[in-house]
């Protein structure tokens, strides 16, 4: 079993040279491993220094306090992270690059052209573009005949879901652009809760309808949250739960 970060902050400030070896966090990283550190430790590492009257460390759990969590933190702009006591215009730059690289490592793990034969797999290439969101994005899934994403995710609206935001017309227009057998559709909820609204499903069902119409099959669509404690997982599948029939 892995040793675990116990990394606590003494009531009194301390510059990070004068804490305990055990607790700076360049030793607390190489001792314990880059996956059993706190957050506000990687942060630390990331930031380097802290500010007058501020070791690193506090200004890490100053910023985790103020978002709440690492998915706003990662949500909020240069401006809102800068806003933070102590926090300047250079390190919250290097916090939102850190932010975007972990995005784009998680966008390329997926792969190029990945095949797409699950919800799972689907929710997969869109979740770090929607963990970040603060509003909803419609996407379409492009797949070839042997079920492959065609390219990148093709966006297709922004705003809350409905009828008049999200027209056959648009979607499929793109879908004969690609050349595309199937398509996924894909939402987010910023609320974190992937419960399909009532308008979600009627909208489903028109797409559905002009797949029929245009030949092109429309094999699911995916509403993504966020993981809560309360829930198994950050997405739903409207084909899984029953709530759609799809071709």
């Amino acid at each position: 079993m892995s040793e675990q970060s116990t990394y606590s902050i003494p009531n009194e400030t301390l510059r990070v040279c004068d804490m305990p070896l055990q607790l700076r966090p360049r030793e607390e990283f190489e001792r314990v491993g880059a996956e059993n550190v706190s957050d506000a430790v990687l942060l630390a590492l990331i930031l380097r220094t802290g500010t007058k009257g501020m070791n690193v460390v506090e200004v890490s759990q100053r910023l985790l306090s103020a978002f709440g969590s690492l998915t706003a933190l990662a949500k909020a702009s240069v401006k809102e992270i800068q806003s933070i006591n102590s926090i300047g215009p250079v390190k919250a730059q290097m916090i939102k690059a850190a932010m975007e690289l972990a995005q784009r490592l998680t966008r390329e793990s997926v792969g190029e052209s990945p095949m797409i034969t699950t919800p799972e797999q689907a929710a997969a290439v869109l979740r770090e573009r929607a963990r970040v969101l603060q509003h909803e994005v419609f996407w379409a899934l492009m797949l070839d005949t042997k079920n492959r994403l065609i390219g990148e995710p093709k966006q297709i609206s922004q705003g809350t879901l409905n009828s008049s935001l999200v027209h056959p017309r648009e979607l499929f227009k793109k879908a004969v652009e690609h050349s595309c057998a199937a398509m996924i559709l894909a939402h987010n909820h910023p609320s974190g809760d992937p419960t399909p609204s009532s308008e979600d499903i009627k909208v489903t069902k028109q797409l559905i309808e002009a797949g029929e119409v245009m030949g092109i099959k429309v094999l699911d669509h995916i509403v993504i949250g966020h993981r809560r404690h309360n829930i198994e997982t950050d997405f739903l599948s409207l084909r899984e739960s029953g709530l759609v029939q799809f071709g």
